[in-house]
């Protein structure tokens, strides 16, 4: 007799979704569906708007990553314009994004991911939290939170305010960067790069305590996307668009990223708010590729950074189908920000007060691409004669990689779920593998109240087979 379990919510993520695991009549696991149960609507809230207010108000979309859709709909208005922005000013976009992108990671990796890879998969729901983690081991919990503030103070030395800036705009940015500013982010960093070094070597050390999850979590080939400087290093900012195999060969190489469109199509389903992006060539659903961190570095020959480099050339020794790996490539990918950002500060021209083009409309069309924290953010509009938003089409990153969730919590749901029988280890691992991807589903910059979680095992006739609760 088939049967359904239900999660809802999915905890330790960022925004509202529910899992449903399907059983069969022996009560194996058939199939397992992500449900994103929000709306995010921003596409229609932009039409009418006057397309230099789309920065600010695309930004509203996350209060997690708000960066990085103010950087991606600036790009795309740029394009509108027809302007090229002053180099001072690509290099201060660059390091705002990196500062969201290792803010951003020390979150997803500190506070929500590292409760399971510190106390263990089984450990109780009531410990296995950042509370647990500060119990258990003090300085990986203060490491966490001083890599999350330095990432969001450099945010807010750029931008005014280390949430909703309203720096980054169409042509470039409102102000240019001081000396005193470039000094205090300075003395930040050798901090945040020594504790990020540490935090790869405890991680890497973990490892073989994790072995059956890493053989599980959504260990299947697929192809992998994202942007790529003109050697094949790390780039979040810029480039153009490189698709691989598991394999790391290119299936396709050196794609303007304003042409996503030829090789990315997207489905939507009825079981879930977020769209279904795709490969065409392999068509839907068969066209899945994943996005973000382990994607960025398994398709990357390079950081540029050294001791990026020198952790990329450990991490390229494991197998990077599993979807677990996800952890590593998002603390070199923390690492790399900040040595990164170290970097653009030391160019003399950083400091140049020219950080700004000013131009009407000279085209009806912008794309705009760069890499959020979750991987490949786009960014496309269409305006009218006054300069009016008539269309808007963003494809985020977490929607990228929603054909693999999917597919990975159905391949990590056969393997711990069995009979209908839950226990918690195997519900938090169902979970867990959506929290590699990191998932960003919230379209509100709060969230209030508690989160609890029931999950039933109902046959057809209505009746409880089996239940957990928190």
């Amino acid at each position: 007799m088939s049967e359904t379990i239900v999660i809802d919510p999915v905890t330790r993520i960022e925004g509202h979704a529910k899992i449903t695991i399907h059983l069969g009549d022996s009560g194996e696991v058939e199939e397992a569906l992500f449900h994103v149960t929000q709306l995010r609507g921003f596409e229609k809230f932009a039409e009418g708007r006057p397309f230099h207010e789309l920065p600010s108000l695309m930004a509203r979309i996350c209060g997690i990553c708000p960066v990085s859709h103010l950087v991606a709909s600036a790009k795309a208005c740029d394009m509108i314009m027809s302007v090229r922005i002053p180099p001072t000013a690509v290099k201060l976009r660059r390091i705002i994004n990196l500062a969201q992108i290792a803010q951003s990671h020390a979150l997803s990796f500190f506070y929500l991911s590292s409760p399971d890879l510190l106390l263990g998969m089984d450990a109780p729901p009531a410990e296995r939290n950042l509370v647990g983690v500060a119990r258990a081991n003090p300085t990986l919990a203060k490491n966490g939170i001083r890599l999350r503030q330095v990432g969001q103070q450099i945010i807010e030395l750029l931008g005014g305010k280390r949430i909703h800036p309203g720096w980054v705009v169409p042509g470039g940015v409102n102000n240019p960067l001081s000396s005193e500013h470039r000094e205090t982010i300075l003395r930040m960093l050798p901090e945040a790069i020594k504790i990020s070094k540490d935090t790869i070597g405890w991680f890497v050390a973990q490892l073989d305590e994790f072995t059956d999850e890493i053989a599980t979590f959504a260990k299947v080939p697929s192809l992998y996307m994202s942007l790529v400087g003109p050697d094949l290093e790390l780039e979040t900012y810029d480039g153009s668009l490189r698709v691989v195999d598991e394999l790391g060969r290119p299936i396709v190489d050196r794609l303007s990223a304003e042409d996503y469109g030829s090789i990315i199509g997207e489905a939507i389903t009825l079981h879930s708010y977020m769209k279904s992006p795709y490969y065409k060539p392999l068509g839907y659903p068969g066209g899945i590729y994943r996005v973000g961190p382990l994607a960025r570095l398994h398709i990357a020959s390079r950081c540029g950074t050294d001791l990026a480099d020198k952790a990329l050339s450990v991490f390229k020794q494991f197998d990077h189908r599993s979807s677990f790996y996800y952890h590593h490539a998002r603390l070199i990918e923390i690492l790399y920000a900040f040595e990164k950002i170290e970097q653009i500060l030391a160019d003399p021209e950083i400091l140049s007060d020219h950080v700004r083009a000013y131009a009407e409309p000279n085209s009806f069309e912008g794309f705009g691409v760069a890499e959020a924290p979750r991987g490949t953010l786009m960014h496309h509009y269409k305006i009218d004669d006054n300069g009016l938003i008539t269309y808007a089409d963003l494809i985020i990153a977490t929607g990228h990689n929603n054909l693999a969730m999917n597919q990975g919590i159905t391949e990590t749901a056969k393997h711990y779920v069995r009979k209908g029988k839950i226990t918690d280890g195997a519900l938090n691992r169902v979970e867990a593998m959506i929290r590699t991807y990191d998932p960003c589903l919230s379209c509100s910059t709060h969230a209030f109240g508690m989160m609890p979680l029931h999950l039933q095992v109902i046959n057809r006739d209505g009746e409880v087979v089996d239940e957990v609760m928190r």
